[in-house]
Parts: C-alpha cells; structure tokens; sequence
C-alpha cells in the first residue's frame, strides 16, 4: 500500500489527502461549534472604540500563524509534549466554562487563545508552538483588562493628557482653561472621556508596534528594545494630538463637528500620527545603530 500524497484539484490547487481531513474535521467543527459563539459575542465589545482594536489583533493573528505554516508542517518526527498539550487543553478550557457561563470576558477570551495553543502542541508538539508563540503572545491583547485596574490607571492619564493640551494650545494661543479634566476652550467645554485617556490606545499601539517589530525582524537587539519601550511616550503624545485636533475642531466648527463625524476622523489623526512617529522613530533608530556599527568597523579597521 502507498502512502497517500496531497492531491490536486482540476483548478491546481493542492489539497490535503482525505485522511487529513478527516483527522482534522471533528477539531474544525468542535473549534466552530466552541468559539464562533464568543466571537459574536465580543463582536459587540469591539464595536466600542476603546477595544476596536480586537478584531485586528485576531486577524494579524491568524495571518502569523499562516505564514509559519510551512515550517510547522516540515518539523521531523512525532510531536514532542503531547501531555503538556493536554493539560494546557485542560486548564484552558476551565478558564472557557467559567468565562462563558459567568459573562467573565477575559476568562473567556485566555480560555479561547490557550485552547488554540494547545491545539498545536497536540498536534504538531512544542516546537511547533515556539515557531508561533508571538502570535498567541500578540492575542493577548485581545484580552479586555479588568475594570478596577482600567480605573486606577484612567485617572492619571486623563489628568496627563488634559494637562498636556491645555498648556500646548495655551502657549499656540488659544483661550483655553483647565479644571481636572474638563477643557474649557472659548464658549465650549470639553470633558476628556476614558476612551481619550489613552490606556486602551497605548495597548493598541504596543501591540502594533511589537508586530511591526516582529515582522520586519531587526537584527539590533537596541533598536528593537528602544522602539518597544518607547512606543509607550509616542502613545502618549499621539493621543494629546488627538485630543488637540477634537479640542480644536470644537473650538472653530461648534459641539456639533467635534462631536459627530470629525470625531471619528480625530481617532485616524490619532493612528495616523503615531505610525508616523514610529517610522520616524525607526529610521533615526537605524541611523544610531550604523552611525556605531561605521564607528566600530573604522576603529577595528584602524587597529594594527
């Protein structure tokens, strides 16, 4: 008896021999049955501003996972930790239960990206899930934060961001006053909401920036380390820029403007210029690190 080989269609696609399908339908179906229910679930939750960001994280998941997939496939011999496989499977799924039947959202959430790392460990072992642990590191961000942590840490931000506004458009000009976090910008008042607090963006942003960094692979362990830590300052003032555009849209078009469309369009100035200045911050990154590699290559070239 031969093996059986991948087929290929009468279009030339190359499919999977009918016993890997078979061997993968019943995990298709139960993944389908488990989880389709928890992202329609959290559809409802990514519709808010302050976790839109949900969707994408998955979807660039996903993507991760798909292009390391040929090297998955091509790992000799039998999967390796099956038995750590099941037990993460286990634990994973407690955390699913409790999550679904309590309305726990980030138990659920962990109990869905832990199912899918166990997953592969099952089936293709732990080395496998080294070759895609950033992909199920870069989900985690998926995972919403709990409400008294997001609380604590909303406030001092709000303050930063009010603070920062006020002073720039005070110094550009602009009759503007501060109480707390209230703007108050001519005949208008301004309240900055939790959702320009800039929590939820500097997640969003983070985790951008790590996959930028992921893809891109830069071989300077500096450059990588300096663009993750300050990815957290560009959030920042990437989100006083939003709330500078907002505060200014209000000032010359009215509550209305401020509060309608062109509200939307403040949250694009916001991701806008935060890729900017993450670009720009990895270009003059790169400079540095050849400004020192030309430095240290000239000296080892000068030493006799």
């Amino acid at each position: 008896m031969t093996p059986m080989t991948a087929q290929s269609s009468r279009f030339g696609v190359s499919l999977p021999p009918p016993g890997v399908l078979l061997d993968w339908l019943p995990i298709v179906l139960g993944c389908l049955l488990l989880f389709v229910p928890t992202l329609v679930a959290f559809s409802d939750i990514w519709l808010h501003e302050d976790q839109a960001h949900g969707p994408i994280i998955l979807c660039l998941s996903a993507w991760l996972i798909y292009r390391r997939a040929p090297e998955i496939s091509a790992l000799p011999g039998a999967p390796n930790g099956v038995a750590v496989g099941w037990l993460l499977f286990i634990v994973s799924m407690l955390f699913y239960i409790v999550g679904r039947s309590q309305e726990v959202l980030s138990a659920e959430m962990l109990g869905f990206i832990g199912t899918m790392a166990s997953l592969i460990v099952i089936k293709f072992g732990l080395r496998a899930l080294r070759i895609v642990w950033f992909a199920f590191f870069f989900m985690m961000f998926m995972v919403p934060l709990p409400g008294t942590l997001v609380t604590m840490l909303t406030m001092p931000m709000k303050m930063a961001v009010s603070y920062a506004t006020e002073h720039l458009l005070f110094w550009a000009g602009f009759p503007i006053a501060r109480s707390g976090v209230i703007l108050q910008i001519g005949q208008y008042q301004l309240l900055v909401a939790d959702a320009c607090a800039g929590l939820q963006t500097l997640l969003a942003l983070e985790s951008l920036g790590l996959f930028y960094l992921n893809v891109v692979q830069h071989t300077s362990a500096f450059r990588n380390i300096a663009l993750a830590i300050l990815i957290v300052p560009i959030s920042f003032t990437a989100n006083v820029m939003r709330v500078m555009t907002l505060t200014l849209i209000t000032y010359f078009f009215g509550d209305a403007a401020g509060q309608g469309f062109l509200h939307g369009f403040a949250g694009m100035v916001l991701f806008v210029s935060a890729l900017v200045l993450i670009l720009s911050l990895d270009t003059f990154l790169q400079w540095l690190v050849r400004r020192h590699e030309a430095k240290r290559a000239s000296v080892v070239k000068a030493t006799p």
